[in-house]
């Protein structure tokens, strides 16, 4: 027993080690773990199998739960409910091809951005566009449409589902019966009428003229809604206001969504939705004047169980004040957030360069990873769906040759060929410890983020092979997946602003 609980210790005291300087470069140790798959999250598991509400909670911890400003409930991957299914090796070229996918759904998203204001299509309306809580997430349940998902009551009384979370999209929705085309879900169908706190949007309301797209059910003067997605999925139906539940009993009311009649696609067991973007309909906005326009987020590395990250705390999502920790962590950084006015969902930063070893790679240049506001082109997006961080070309290109020197000075053997989108890989096969040239984000505002080792080269297989986890990209948008934010708790500060990055935050 004691020989199995060293590798995370160990993993965890090489973080804390400072930065070893070479011959004029800076490097950091790397524990080398071939991919593996966390043990299978069981169906009895509380995560899994929880639906307490409000009306189960004492009348003292029900009235609590009505002003409660912090909550936090851990939460399990989605890779942990499939192991049984797939080998580490299958279970990670699933995870790329949904990242192929989302990354597609960003380009073409942002490519045919279109300036902020209503116009008319096809008949349709379209537009482009204080307190603290938490929730669980189980990292993704819809190809595409996001990595991270939670479980959620919906209604009154609380109907209990999965839905996705996703920093890329604004709309909240979920499959509501009856159904002219649904997808399998985990749990029933949410049936609007069993529901006393659900009221459809009229078509002349606020609300309704704020979506994308919209239409006017003529009968029942009611919205329409429709959603779809790069990769074809799509969602459609009313739109209304109801009352969600999270765990705790921290009810939030009168929240739009779509309620789909007709949904199709690459969604998976989920029920639907929770949008965490940054427009006007997403979850975030709409819940705003309660939790300030504040939430964070937490993800631990989802490949290998010795990593530093995997063994601090569990994943999670805090809204509201809280998600800011009060007393300021060591090596915090904050940068502004940036707006694209051509597309609010997304939330931006401005990368001012980057280095490696200690030195700033030359051949990257703030221009090719600014955000033209004119155009609504280039510029850095932090999203928490994808997984491979995207630089554009000649930037990654330039830190790439930058990386593989430094590897080549330390000893790593190169391997032939690469891995999928990656085509910079090592053979480490047989070696328990590396020395790897350190890696810097440089962020607006003289804010640096320093990324372990283990976020940048990371196991594709269990045979000993590792990849520089970065790719190059011709689309003009840079995106910071998810890999380089492992066991960072990223900061979305509306009321300041700003996008902060806390290390070792779970």
């Amino acid at each position: 027993m004691a020989a199995a609980a060293q590798p995370p210790n160990i993993a965890l005291f090489i973080l804390f080690l400072p930065t070893i300087l070479v011959a004029g470069m800076e490097y950091q140790s790397l524990v080398v773990t071939p991919l593996q798959i966390r043990p299978a999250t069981r169906p009895h598991d509380d995560l899994l199998s929880w639906t307490s509400n409000v009306e189960t909670l004492t009348r003292e911890e029900a009235a609590n739960a009505e002003t409660k400003t912090s909550l936090r409930i851990d939460l399990a991957h989605r890779d942990s409910l499939l192991s049984g299914n797939h080998t580490p090796e299958q279970a990670f070229q699933l995870r790329l091809d949904r990242d192929a996918a989302r990354v597609s759904k960003i380009e073409e998203t942002l490519a045919s951005a279109a300036p902020i204001g209503p116009a008319p299509v096809s008949g349709n309306r379209s537009r482009r566009g204080r307190r603290s809580f938490s929730s669980a997430v189980v990292s993704g349940l819809a190809q595409g449409s996001g990595e991270y998902f939670t479980r959620i009551g919906i209604g009154t009384p609380a109907r209990y589902a999965y839905m996705v979370l996703d920093t890329g999209s604004d709309v909240v929705w979920l499959q509501c019966a009856p159904c002219r085309r649904c997808y399998t879900q985990s749990d029933p169908i949410f049936d609007p009428h069993l529901s006393s706190s659900f009221a459809v949007v009229p078509c002349g309301a606020d609300l309704c003229h704020r979506l994308d797209v919209a239409g006017c059910d003529t009968r029942r003067l009611s919205c329409l809604y429709q959603v779809s997605y790069g990769d074809g999925s799509l969602t459609t139906g009313e739109f209304a206001t109801e009352t969600l539940t999270f765990r705790g009993g921290v009810r939030v009311a009168r929240i739009a969504l779509g309620c789909g009649h007709d949904n199709e696609g690459l969604f998976v067991a989920a029920a639907g939705l929770l949008g965490l973007g940054r427009g006007s309909l997403s979850f975030p906005t709409q819940a705003g004047r309660r939790f300030n326009r504040r939430f964070s987020y937490c993800l631990v590395d989802r490949t290998s169980s010795t990593s530093a990250a995997s063994t601090a705390r569990t994943s999670s999502v805090v809204f509201g004040d809280a998600a800011i920790p009060r007393a300021k962590l060591p090596l915090t950084v904050f940068t502004p957030m940036l707006r694209n006015p051509k597309m609010d969902t997304f939330y931006y930063v401005e990368v001012t360069g980057l280095s490696v070893g200690g030195t700033k790679v030359a051949g990257v240049t703030e221009s090719e990873l600014r955000l033209d506001p004119a155009t609504g082109r280039g510029g850095v997006i932090v999203d928490s769906g994808t997984s491979v961080t995207r630089l554009a070309r000649s930037a990654y290109a330039a830190l790439r040759d930058a990386f593989k020197a430094g590897a080549t000075e330390s000893g790593l053997k190169l391997s032939t060929g690469g891995f999928s989108l990656f085509d910079t890989c090592y053979d480490l096969a047989g070696k328990t410890e590396v020395k790897v040239p350190t890696v810097v984000l440089h962020l607006a505002g003289g804010s640096d983020v320093s990324l372990p080792a283990e976020n940048y080269l990371i196991p594709v297989d269990t045979r000993g092979t590792f990849c520089f986890a970065f790719a190059g990209t011709d689309s003009g948008v840079s995106i910071i997946g998810n890999i380089q934010q492992q066991g960072f708790r990223v900061v979305f500060d509306g009321a300041g602003g700003r996008v902060g990055f806390i290390p070792r935050g779970c």
